[in-house]
């Protein structure tokens, strides 16, 4: 079912100072950003890793509303979700609520809950 980690997010108190952290000490470029996803509450930037399509996002929130902010206020900076890649999201996320996960739905976008994940938020993301 799963073909690959999509992306990581990592939620960030400030996005410039996070590239400047991921850019110089971890010797990362940035594909995309910073960037605004009104939307998503967020400011990001993208770091492809690797020839598979993977990537790291750092997210810093633009309020005080929203997943990112709401997060980073309760667990401060760090891990924020697992993006795992699957052929059709509809079927996966069928076939984990039969197995008893809990899963959050939002728009188009499907979350496994923390809770099932050991602590983890994953996202599933359909990848052909």
């Amino acid at each position: 079912m799963y073909k690959r980690i999509d992306h990581i997010v990592v939620r960030v108190k400030n996005l410039e100072q996070g590239m400047r952290d991921y850019e110089t000490k971890l010797g990362m470029k940035a594909s995309k950003g910073p960037e605004e996803l009104r939307r998503l509450g967020m400011r990001r930037a993208v770091y492809p890793i690797g020839d598979a399509g993977s990537f790291i996002e750092l997210a810093e929130p633009l309020g005080e509303d929203g997943a990112i902010a709401r997060s980073l206020a309760r667990h401060g900076e760090g891990l924020h979700l697992v993006a795992l890649a699957v052929g059709d999201v509809k079927a996966a996320a069928a076939a984990m609520k039969a197995k008893g996960a809990r899963l959050i739905e939002a728009d188009s976008m499907v979350f496994v809950h923390p809770g099932d994940g050991h602590g983890v938020l994953y996202q599933l993301v359909e990848r052909k």
